[in-house]
């Protein structure tokens, strides 16, 4: 299955939109799902990443018709990275007993996005 960058721009704009919204409106659904308890700290926290989703969701949305580029591929692998990241903490923190299996559905998402991104690459490599 082959994805273009503009479908995968897309859905990564919807899917950060909805989570900064999520994190913005109602980080206490998100945190409960995890087995987390909300405090003003994690309030504070899940509000400034919003911001940081908000922004993600932006910038691959405005930049959904680029052209194969370095700009693109910066964005793609600033993407990878960040899910990346986020995977590899979402283990640790389960793993340690802070976050119940809950977090494992963000673990799988992230994850999956990470493919979506480098399945595309991967192909025009081998061509």
């Amino acid at each position: 299955m082959h994805l273009s960058f503009h479908s995968l721009a897309l859905f990564t704009a919807a899917l950060f939109l909805l989570l900064a919204i999520i994190w913005m409106l109602a980080p206490t659904r998100l945190l409960a799902a995890w087995g987390v308890g909300f405090s003003n700290t994690a309030g504070l926290v899940s509000r400034r990443a919003a911001a940081l989703y908000a922004g993600i969701a932006l910038m691959f949305f405005l930049a959904r018709n680029a052209a194969p580029s370095a700009t693109s591929d910066a964005l793609v692998y600033g993407l990878i990275a960040t899910c990346m990241i986020l995977a590899l903490l979402g283990i640790y923190e389960f793993a340690k007993g802070r976050a119940n299996k809950g977090i494992l559905t963000a673990v799988l998402i992230e994850v999956a996005l990470c493919l979506l991104f480098l399945l595309p690459m991967s192909l025009s490599d081998l061509v």
